[in-house]
C-alpha cells in the first residue's frame, strides 16, 4: 500500500499538465503550418479573400501563445520543476515564441498577397517562391516532429534543411534583382516578392531555433549561435 498517495497524485497530475502543454504546442504548430501554406497559396493565386483570412487568423495564433505561456507560468509557480522538467517548460516557452513569430511572417506574406492583387500579376519567380514555401513548411513540420518525439537526430535534420532554405533564398534574391534590372516596371511587384521570400527564410530560421531547443531539452546543452559541426557534436555526445 502506498504510504504517500498524495505525493503520487501530485506527480501524476504534474505529468498530465506537462503533456497538456506539449499537446497545445503541437496544436499551435499545426495552425502555424496551415498559415504558411495558405499565405503562399494566396500569393500564388492572387486570392485576396484567403490572404485576409490568414491575416485574421494571426490573432488566434497570438492567443494560443498567451494561453500556453500562462500555463507554463502556473506550472513554474505551483510545481517548481527541476532538471529535465524545468528544461521542458523552458523549451515550451521558447518554442511558442518562435511559433508566434512564424505566424507573424505568414501574416506578412498574406499582406504582400493582398498588395499584389492591386497590381498586374506576373508569373515570373512564382513557381520558385512556391517551391521555397514547400521547403519551409516541411522544415517547420520536421521541427515540430522533433519536438513531439524529443528526437535530436530529427533536430539535426532541421538544422541541415535550414541551410538548404538559405541557399534557395539567396538564389531567389539574385533572380529577383535580375527581374528588376531587365524591366524596371516590375520593381513594385518584385519588391513584394522579395519581402515574401525574406519572410519564408526567416520562418526557416525560427524552425531551426525550435530544433535547437529540442537538443537543449535532451542534452542540456545550449547550441544557439554555434556551427552545425558543434551542434552535431553536442547532440550526439554522451
Amino acid at each position: 500500500m502506498d504510504k504517500n498517495p498524495h505525493r503520487q497524485h501530485i506527480s501524476t497530475q504534474f505529468n498530465v499538465e506537462l503533456e497538456d502543454v506539449r499537446q497545445r504546442v503541437l496544436a499551435m504548430g499545426g495552425m502555424v503550418e496551415q498559415q504558411i501554406t495558405e499565405a503562399t497559396q494566396a500569393l500564388m493565386n492572387g486570392d485576396r479573400a484567403l490572404a485576409e483570412q490568414v491575416v485574421a487568423n494571426d490573432a488566434k495564433v497570438n492567443q494560443m501563445e498567451v494561453f500556453i505561456d500562462e500555463e507554463c507560468s502556473r506550472i513554474l509557480a505551483r510545481r517548481q520543476p527541476t532538471a529535465s522538467d524545468l528544461r521542458l517548460v523552458y523549451a515550451v516557452i521558447k518554442t511558442i515564441t518562435d511559433l508566434e513569430r512564424i505566424g507573424d511572417e505568414a501574416e506578412k506574406i498574406a499582406r504582400m498577397a493582398i498588395d499584389l492583387t492591386n497590381h498586374t500579376r506576373t508569373s515570373e519567380g512564382m513557381l520558385e517562391v512556391q517551391h521555397l514555401s514547400r521547403q519551409v513548411v516541411q522544415v517547420v513540420h520536421d521541427a515540430l516532429d522533433a519536438f513531439a518525439r524529443i528526437d535530436t537526430e530529427m533536430a539535426l535534420k532541421v538544422a541541415h534543411a535550414d541551410q538548404a532554405v538559405d541557399r534557395e533564398y539567396e538564389a531567389l534574391m539574385r533572380q529577383c534583382i535580375t527581374f528588376m534590372m531587365e524591366d524596371p516596371r516590375t520593381i513594385r511587384r518584385v519588391m513584394d516578392m522579395i519581402w515574401s521570400i525574406r519572410a519564408l527564410e526567416r520562418i526557416g530560421d525560427h524552425a531551426k531555433n525550435i530544433a535547437e531547443y529540442v537538443i537543449y531539452l535532451v542534452k542540456g546543452k545550449d547550441v544557439r549561435h554555434v556551427s552545425l559541426e558543434v551542434m552535431e557534436k553536442e547532440a550526439r555526445g554522451a
